[in-house]
């Protein structure tokens, strides 16, 4: 599904427009017979002029779905179109009007209509089960989106996005996704760091988590990011991998999801899986990244000690995010492993440009052999440098 045009004449209304995609992703997601790459793979087209058989070519896909949203006055306008990726065959045209109070029902009819062209017989009961909403506020959804499309990369500063999922959550409270990515981002800034009170982050993202999953029993994004929020506190492993399982049984396109996943199987030391469902994450999102993927995969290599075939993943994380401290820290402790110490001592002073702290905590890792083998690795490489 490509990113709509925002018709709307103003560039700051493109979050509305892509926050529409996401949604009609998500609807289309949980039709289990249909395979839908995920947003951020397809977004890398945005802007562009596209040739649909070559898109269709590079992602791997059968059928691309382009459309454009038009907001203004209090009310929408979604005009979307099916095309055969494989001919160029226009399968489906149509156009939504309605009033804003009306969106999420015009996105299920977008929904509902492409599943119908593409497989008759299944749309009917599959789409059925997937019109849920989790909030009739479009105030709290609107904040929602805008915060939505700024936290993956905002980092342990997550304060821009975090206000918006207050004022959101303010507005409905009961708001299951603007919770769960709330406790995802105070988990994320009590762990990586940015925090003004640890104790209170910890708090919140505990506490905003656990509402997310007592309002939200079948939300594949509430489960798997409430999952993954309440791991960055300590929670019993085995439970949060089993929310994950239940969030990608609901929906098996959910590439956050399997990154989520091959993460907590990565702290779980089940080495193997992790990667696995790291590349599944991949596959489903090959253009752009839901999270850190590669390195989930280099350090399932790294604590296996397979340290040559860890180090270009762990390359490649540092070029998608050259500001993550941690991918600096474990590729210094690989080289040192390897008796590459210039090259560990290199990692270590790139690292001093973005952190004076070099020794990171590792608490999240539940296996003392991994704890030991991160640790003595990066003691070898700050010790060749100090």
């Amino acid at each position: 599904m490509l990113p709509f045009a925002n018709m709307s004449g103003d560039p700051e209304q493109d979050y509305f427009a892509d926050g529409m995609v996401e949604e009609i992703i998500t609807a289309l997601s949980r039709i289990r017979w249909l395979f839908v790459i995920a947003r951020n793979s397809s977004f890398t087209y945005k802007g562009r002029a596209v040739d649909v058989k070559r898109v269709g070519r590079e992602l791997g896909v059968r059928y691309i779905l382009e459309g454009s949203v038009r907001k203004a006055s209090g009310r929408v306008r979604i005009t979307a179109q099916l095309i055969d990726a494989t001919t160029g065959t226009h399968l489906w045209a149509d156009r939504f009007d309605g009033l804003m109070e009306d969106v999420f029902d015009l996105q299920d009819r977008v929904a509902l209509n492409v599943a119908s062209v593409i497989e008759p017989v299944l749309q009917s009961a599959e789409t059925s089960r997937s019109v849920a909403r989790p909030t009739t506020d479009i105030t709290a959804y609107d904040l929602y989106l805008r915060a939505y499309a700024t936290h993956l990369s905002a980092g342990p500063q997550s304060g821009g996005a975090l206000q918006l999922l207050d004022q959101a959550i303010e507005r409905d409270p009961y708001y299951g996704p603007a919770l769960a990515l709330a406790a995802v981002c105070y988990g994320r800034r009590y762990t990586l760091g940015g925090s003004e009170d640890r104790e209170a982050d910890e708090g919140k993202a505990a506490a905003l988590a656990r509402r997310a999953l007592q309002v939200t029993a079948d939300d594949p994004a509430v489960l798997a990011n409430a999952a993954y929020a309440l791991t960055f506190l300590g929670e019993d492993i085995g439970a949060m991998i089993a929310l994950v399982d239940r969030a990608l049984a609901l929906n098996p396109s959910f590439a956050r999801g399997w990154y989520i996943s091959g993460t907590l199987r990565l702290l779980a030391d089940q080495l193997d899986t992790a990667i696995e469902h790291a590349e599944n994450s991949l596959r489903l999102s090959p253009r752009e990244r839901v999270g850190w993927a590669h390195y989930v995969i280099g350090a399932a290599h790294f604590f296996s000690q397979r340290f040559e075939e860890a180090v270009p993943k762990f390359l490649l994380t540092m070029q998608e995010d050259p500001s993550g401290t941690t991918c600096y820290r474990i590729l210094a402790a690989c080289y040192a492993h390897m008796g590459r110490l210039k090259e560990a001592r290199e990692v270590v002073a790139r690292l001093r440009v973005i952190t004076p702290n070099v020794m990171p905590t590792v608490r999240l890792l539940r296996n003392p052999n991994h704890r030991e083998l991160f640790l003595s690795g990066l003691r070898m490489a700050i010790g060749e440098t100090e």
